[in-house]
């Protein structure tokens, strides 16, 4: 039984991180208001708790690391 749940456990992870994405785009605009951020490339993404816009604005080139089956960002990082 043991067996039987911890293998469960782990597909149910596995499956869970088949639906992370990763994109990497043009920041269009933020709303820090709506915790959104829009890319240039017409994809929006609502911002997880926690996960800092500071430096986040038109015009940089971000990368954003999201849920893919709610599309919130739980990472996001500005392109150098």
């Amino acid at each position: 039984m043991n067996k039987f749940v911890a293998i469960a456990f782990a597909s149910a992870a596995m499956i869970s991180s088949a639906f992370a994405g990763e994109v990497e785009g043009v920041v269009s605009s933020v709303d820090a208001g709506t915790a959104t951020v829009a890319l240039e490339s017409g994809e929006s993404f609502t911002v997880a708790d926690g996960v800092s816009l500071e430096g986040v604005e038109a015009g940089k080139t971000v990368s954003i690391m999201f849920d893919g089956s709610t599309n919130v960002a739980t990472e996001i990082a500005i392109v150098e």
